[in-house]
């Protein structure tokens, strides 16, 4: 497993809930893996391998595709706690019983939801460009990415360059960057996620959003030592729903990177893995 890289990592399968689960597994195994959660219509292979492989130097790293998601079968389900569920069963068809769990954007909901149904699961929380039930404006979405997504791009991947990062030459930069990371691999890319799924998953973030009251109290029962991290300016996620995690969740520390938006760990993707290893590795706060 340590001789595998983001790029040469095989594509598994491993059924667990009726559904097919597509995964790859490398990195330094022996101590509590790090399971990633993707985000809105993302894949494996959109992840930042400068960041998968800088954790799998001394951790084992565990991507996966949830239900209905690009090569796992199934439907995707319309509510997050449903996507929750799934994950768990994954893991635990992994015969996992100890993980490490971070999630960025809808696989930080994800990651709530895998710490409230599993709490003895999960050891540590990693929660990326996120944000609570009935955040700020996590029911409509913001009106910066409805006009993000709304529009037609010469280049899909152009589409990221606006999503992830800001319109500052300095993030713009570090965007071609990560993408150019993420195509090296060539062979047996993931296929894109179909609009239906799309979807669904739209339909679950309103659902995880609408507005309810004593909204944050759940994030009181999530007892698990979190390190919450957003840009600077994330308006996909506004930013300030990270600031709504940390003052909630009883063991939250908060890191808000300059100049980025909502793919700050692709924008500063070695002090990322330097900030997250750390917390990963500590036995006490610091």
């Amino acid at each position: 497993m340590a001789t595998y890289t983001h790029h040469t990592a095989p594509t598994q399968f491993v059924e667990a809930n009726g559904i097919r689960f597509a995964y790859r597994r490398f990195g330094m195994a022996g101590g509590v893996p790090l399971v990633f959660n993707m985000h809105f219509t993302g894949t494996i292979d959109h992840w930042d391998p400068a960041v998968t492989d800088g954790f799998a130097e001394d951790r084992e790293v565990i991507l996966f595709n949830n239900a209905g998601v690009s090569s796992s079968s199934g439907e995707v389900p319309d509510t997050i706690a449903g996507m929750g569920s799934n994950a768990i069963a994954f893991i635990g068809a992994l015969g996992l019983t100890h993980v490490d769990v971070l999630g960025f954007s809808i696989g930080g909901l994800v990651a709530q939801e895998i710490a409230l149904q599993a709490p003895g699961l999960v050891r540590f929380l990693v929660l990326v460009g996120t944000g609570p039930r009935s955040g700020e404006s996590m029911d409509t979405g913001t009106p910066e990415g409805k006009e993000i997504f709304g529009v037609t791009y010469a280049k899909p991947d152009d589409l990221w360059l606006r999503v992830h990062f800001t319109p500052s030459e300095t993030s713009q930069r570090a965007g071609a960057a990560f993408l150019e990371r993420s195509h090296r691999r060539v062979e047996n890319r993931d296929p894109e996620v179909m609009q239906a799924a799309a979807v669904r998953q739209r339909a679950a973030i309103a659902a995880w959003g609408a507005k309810r009251e004593k909204a944050w109290d759940y994030l009181k029962t999530i007892r698990q030592r979190t390190l919450v991290v957003n840009g600077s300016d994330d308006v996909i996620i506004y930013t300030v729903n990270s600031f709504i995690l940390q003052q909630h969740l009883p063991n939250a520390k908060l890191i808000l990177y300059p100049d980025s938006a909502h793919g700050s760990l692709f924008q500063y993707p070695e002090m990322f893995v330097r900030d997250v290893a750390g917390f990963l590795n500590q036995e006490q706060w610091s």
